[in-house]
């Protein structure tokens, strides 16, 4: 049994206070990560600061016509919405796409964002993972790594990042709003989480003692042309072997703008702006489509168990690019992509 303190923030002022005054207590909101986390020994904070009862559960319109998601808005209110719904209904596709409905009626819009990695290696105590335990080494580069990254990997560590959301929130180029003792500030969020380089045990940019406080979503929307396709290897609850997220403008069938990210090939979500500028000023078509996947894979790298994922990505991208121009999103599929 793990020894810990609970407490119950009233304010995020007090929040804040409680993480500055033990750098080694925990914030848990919905805790779909954290408590499975502390019940395989991952995780083991002395302390764990409930910030459910927080005032930052509210979806509002912001000023310059985009959205507000407070961090504590749970994955399914926000999937139902129905301004995410009629505005943002990529994003509504995403979360719909993770997890179960249960973990959804849990899960918070920033828990979400700060889900750590489900590769097999870090929840195996036994074994060496440099994201669990830095120096030690990575299980998965040799072992058995189906599920792992093949973009942005490093020597240190090729586990992948399995939100749905911020696969979708990369698209729709989120800003995520954040706090602590040094004051508020504002997080791009293809900023926000990092790829593994020689620090893996650390996922994102967010200081220790910080608090995230909302996720923004500009004007910009992609409401017609738009899709998110997740492959797994099965429809129910699990994770992305790959995923991708499209945005389009489209004028007279030729792509004014043009946006698209992978999720389940890195470790944070993958966007390519040399991919995205090939795409713009071009027609709608599979030509396109494949010079485009080509770009993003050029410099995938496979491990053994998940070098098909490489293939497979590039038959989504297609896939998902088609889906979009055509203005028929799908955003769950296990299908075989011909």
């Amino acid at each position: 049994m793990i020894q810990f303190q609970y407490i119950r923030a009233g304010t995020v002022a007090e929040a804040i206070r409680q993480k500055a005054a033990n750098p080694e207590g925990t914030f848990i909101a919905g805790g779909t990560n954290l408590v499975d986390l502390m019940r395989s020994d991952v995780a083991q904070p002395a302390q764990l600061i409930d910030i459910s009862r927080l005032p930052l559960d509210k979806v509002e319109e912001t000023a310059g016509g985009g959205l507000h998601i407070g961090a504590l808005v749970r994955n399914a209110d926000i999937a139902y919405h129905p301004l995410v719904e009629q505005r943002y209904p990529m994003l509504s596709s995403a979360l719909l796409a993770g997890a179960s409905q249960q973990l959804r009626n849990m899960a918070t819009a920033g828990g979400n964002l700060l889900q750590r990695t489900r590769c097999a290696y870090f929840y195996d105590v036994t074994t060496p993972c440099n994201k669990r335990n830095p120096g030690s080494g990575c299980s998965a580069i040799g072992g058995l790594n189906r599920m792992n990254a093949i973009l942005g990997t490093s020597e240190a560590c090729i586990a992948v990042y399995p939100s749905d959301m911020c696969v979708a929130l990369a698209v729709l180029e989120a800003t995520v709003h954040v706090t602590g003792p040094r004051g508020d500030r504002a997080i791009a969020l293809v900023d926000f989480h990092r790829l593994p380089g020689s620090t893996p045990e650390r996922d994102n940019n967010l200081a220790a003692d910080e608090l995230v406080t909302s996720i923004e979503l500009p004007p910009r929307r992609f409401a017609a042309n738009y899709t998110y396709l997740k492959i797994r290897d099965r429809l129910s609850y699990a994770f992305a072997l790959v995923s991708v997220a499209v945005g389009l403008e489209l004028e007279g069938g030729t792509m004014r703008e043009a946006r698209f990210a992978l999720g389940g090939v890195a470790h944070k979500p993958w966007r390519n702006a040399q991919a995205e500028a090939a795409l713009r000023g071009r027609p709608a078509g599979d030509a396109a489509f494949a010079e485009a996947a080509d770009l993003v894979l050029r410099e995938a790298k496979g491990f053994g168990h998940n070098t098909f994922k490489i293939d497979l990505a590039r038959r989504a991208i297609v896939r998902a690019l088609s889906q979009a121009a055509r203005g028929t999103p799908q955003s769950q599929s296990n299908k075989k992509i011909a």
